[in-house]
């Protein structure tokens, strides 16, 4: 589907020009669950009604001055104030900062230092966690929360004079930070108008119909998916954003069915979580459900989940650097569900498999995905860099790549599919094992409640899989239970990849955003085998005899 794009190409110039042409259709849908969760009465606002809402900011920040060149903090959870807020502040040229107010005070204070933004906007009840984070980076940013935001003060420099294009800021997002400090992506607002033409085109059974479709998604707005896909393809099709505050299991399908969503955004962990939720008669809601799209879906339960829910969730793949410029989804037939396939490359795109010397790999094998853009622009569509880390940027687009550091393999008719992160591969003994695979197998145990998988130093085989493990309730931490553990990974795993050490953990260090830190896991497994607070199960690693028949 080709929209009729604005000349500003801007997600302000898309939103005003939907509000011209659907005006009175339903912009945001705030649900009963999310509005008890946020203190306030649930609601629905017309695009007619959210342009209001967004030109009374706007006239606010232009009074005092905000405008090009300035970069503003957001701290307003997934209200529906923190997109009035964007939008208004994007009509004016200037950027945005999502942060998540949860975020523990550490964090916020490296994002507000890092990212030189002239002012903070909170809600009242995070106002002194925010005070003391900007205390603690030591900059001088002035925090305003929303029940105070007519006392906003004066931009503390002067906006440019000029006006905003395609390649302006809209907004920074940090990465997660899992192997180190987060780096700040500038995307801009080509990228936001591009990650929507590109889902807006891939049909199939992503198709969708301008004014119909109501999207709902738990995901966070700090994040590219929330903050530029969902919401930017909703409107420009005049559609209705769903936001919920976070994911809630129990009360899930209550906020889908009130909200009338046609589409469910999702990430990997949300099916295996519903799909342990009590069976009922009322499950399937495949009629009002078109697709799910997301990533991550364990291929043991993709199949199961659509089968009991009567919906197909639809597994792309992207990343925040690469935006629209490296998108991949599996829209159409074959899917090849259950398999961690994310489609064929669109014909925009063009990639390599290199193997960690650089090489092409052979046809077949897994390998570390480069890519770019078909043409004479082969940054298209992509992040604009990461702030302040050109020497960073540069090495992502290292030989005019974009490396992107996830392992993938193609089959013969093109479709790929997700094997790990290449951090996260362990080579032993000259074989390639993906973390993710050896985690999905001891996850498949009833006594592992969470675990991940990182190397060790070993002296013969160069690495070793270790694997740090959070036991399930009344499990007690014994060697015959790592025993069994270990032993358990050879039903469903080659015998080289299973653990050869395994430690017992109370908790696995997570990001704000709760993912696994994998730098912080590499650091903790290599003391824990240092000093000897781990179960050496390597002898349990043998290669085992085929069944023979009797006579």
């Amino acid at each position: 589907m080709q929209a009729e794009h604005s000349e500003d190409m801007s997600p302000y110039a898309e939103f005003a020009a939907a509000a011209r042409k659907f005006s009175s259709s339903p912009f945001f849908c705030l649900t009963s669950q999310a509005a008890s969760s946020y203190g306030v009465e649930p609601c629905e606002l017309t695009y007619a009604e959210a342009f209001d809402r967004v030109s009374e900011l706007q006239v606010a920040y232009r009074n005092r001055s905000y405008g090009l060149g300035h970069r503003v903090g957001l701290l307003l959870q997934n209200r529906p104030e923190f997109f009035f807020h964007f939008l208004a502040l994007n009509g004016l040229g200037a950027s945005v900062l999502p942060i998540d107010a949860a975020l523990p005070v550490n964090d916020i204070a490296y994002q507000v230092g890092h990212s030189d933004v002239c002012v903070l906007i909170c809600l009242p009840g995070v106002a002194e966690h925010v005070a003391e984070a900007v205390e603690l980076s030591g900059s001088q940013t002035p925090v305003v929360t929303t029940d105070r935001f007519r006392k906003l003060p004066a931009a503390n420099t002067p906006s440019r004079a000029q006006a905003a294009s395609p390649a302006t800021e809209a907004a920074l997002v940090y990465t997660s930070g899992t192997t180190g400090q987060p780096k700040g992506c500038m995307l801009s607002n080509e990228y936001f108008v591009g990650i929507s033409q590109w889902y807006l085109d891939q049909g199939g059974y992503c198709a969708l119909e301008p004014g119909r479709e109501r999207l709902i998604t738990p995901l966070p707005v700090n994040h590219m998916n929330s903050l530029a896909c969902s919401t930017m393809v909703m409107i420009m099709t005049g559609g209705c954003i769903v936001q919920l505050d976070r994911f809630h299991p129990s009360t899930w399908w209550q906020s889908v069915r009130e909200s009338q969503a046609t589409i469910v955004h999702y990430l990997g962990v949300m099916p295996a979580m519903l799909l342990n939720l009590p069976e009922s008669s009322d499950d399937n809601i495949g009629e009002q459900i078109k697709f799910g799209f997301g990533a991550g879906v364990d291929g043991r339960h993709h199949l199961a989940f659509e089968q009991r829910f009567g919906f197909p969730l639809i597994e792309g793949w992207s990343m925040t650097e690469t935006g629209a410029g490296a998108a991949i989804s599996a829209c159409d037939d074959p899917r090849h569900v259950g398999t961690r396939c994310f489609g064929k490359a669109p014909a925009t795109l063009e990639y390599r498999l290199v193997d960690e010397s650089g090489a092409d790999v052979p046809e077949g094998e897994p390998g570390e995905l480069l890519v770019r853009t078909v043409g004479k622009r082969p940054r298209q569509n992509f992040f604009s860099g990461y702030y302040k880390d050109e020497a960073a940027t540069a090495e992502a687009w290292a030989d005019g790549w974009f490396h992107t550091g996830d392992v993938v393999r193609i089959d013969a008719e093109g479709s790929f599919y997700f094997v790990d992160r290449r951090k996260n591969v362990i080579r032993r003994s000259g074989e390639n094992i993906a973390a993710l695979e050896v985690e999905a197998s001891l996850l498949q145990q009833a006594t592992v409640d969470s675990c991940a998988v990182a190397p060790v130093p070993d002296e013969i085989r160069g690495e070793e899989v270790m694997a740090c493990i959070v036991l399930a309730p009344g499990t007690d931490p014994t060697a015959a239970t790592a025993e069994n553990v270990v032993c358990s990974t050879m039903d469903t795993l080659v015998y080289f990849k299973a653990p050869g050490y395994v430690a017992f953990v109370e908790r696995l260090p997570m990001t704000g955003s709760q993912k696994i830190q994998r730098g912080e896991v590499k650091k903790l497994c290599v003391e824990l085998l240092e000093s000897g607070d781990c179960f050496d199960l390597r002898e349990q690693k043998r290669r085992r005899k085929p069944a023979t028949r009797s006579a």
